[in-house]
């Protein structure tokens, strides 16, 4: 009776749990897609792909400087020098100029000089009279003097622009180690050599100057040796000038 006892309430017990619901722990309620999985290969992958990205970013920025710096020294390339020496250089040469246009008598003209030697400098005539001849030296000796002042005035104007030519030396020479691109350079360049080309131009009417001197130096000797030929030969033609006679001395 005893033992009957016991096993329906183990069979009661047993129907009890069987009908009871089912307890779930808070893990197995979870849904499966809501679960957090960390892959530290997945990871490694994004980390190495975000790291070439900005590898590339960096690359696309250090192009973009330097396109800029190029453009920048462009700039300055295409900057123009603020200076310019022109004025002065084209105040020196007509100063220069003047001085070769003021030659007094027989200036740098070939049509008139060729006129000029053809009256004055030519085979003495031999009608001309003594008062002509006399002229006509003096008018070559007043050109020859008027040459020798004119070489000293063209060399006092070469000399005076030879302080000028100091201060534009010194200021492109300033301009151009100072300047900030390729178009500054050159142009300072180009004024430097304008400035030699001011300085040659000064050196040819130098030249020119003292030549012109010389040569109507020499040219006055020719015709006045020339002149004096026929001076001297008149001098002595018999009835025309000097009359042999016989001298008394001591009043013998």
């Amino acid at each position: 009776m005893m033992i009957r006892h016991s096993r329906s309430r183990a069979i009661l017990m047993a129907a009890t749990m069987l009908a009871a619901p089912i307890a779930l722990s808070p893990m197995l309620a979870t849904p499966a897609h809501a679960l957090i999985v960390f892959d530290p290969s997945n990871y490694a992958q994004n980390v190495i792909q975000a790291a070439r990205a900005l590898e590339q970013i960096t690359h696309q920025i250090t192009s973009l400087q330097n396109e800029a710096q190029m453009l920048i020294n462009q700039a300055r390339n295409l900057v123009s020098l603020p200076f310019s020496s022109l004025q002065q250089l084209q105040q020196s040469v007509q100063k220069t100029q003047q001085l070769l246009n003021q030659a007094q008598n027989i200036g740098f003209d070939v049509q008139k000089i060729d006129q000029m030697f053809a009256q004055k400098y030519a085979n003495v005539s031999m009608s001309a009279s003594d008062r002509q001849l006399v002229a006509d030296a003096r008018s070559r000796w007043q050109n020859t003097v008027g040459g020798l002042q004119d070489a000293m005035r063209v060399q006092a104007g070469v000399v005076g622009n030879i302080d000028t030519n100091r201060t534009q030396i010194s200021n492109l020479v300033s301009q151009s180690q100072g300047a900030t691109g390729a178009l500054q350079a050159t142009q300072a360049g180009n004024q430097l050599l304008a400035l030699q080309s001011q300085q040659l131009s000064d050196l040819v009417a130098l030249v020119s100057a003292n030549g012109r001197a010389d040569a109507l130096t020499q040219a006055e000797r020719a015709a006045a040796a020339e002149q004096g030929r026929e001076q001297r030969r008149r001098f002595l033609t018999p009835g025309a000038g000097y009359t042999p006679g016989n001298a008394r001395m001591f009043g013998n």
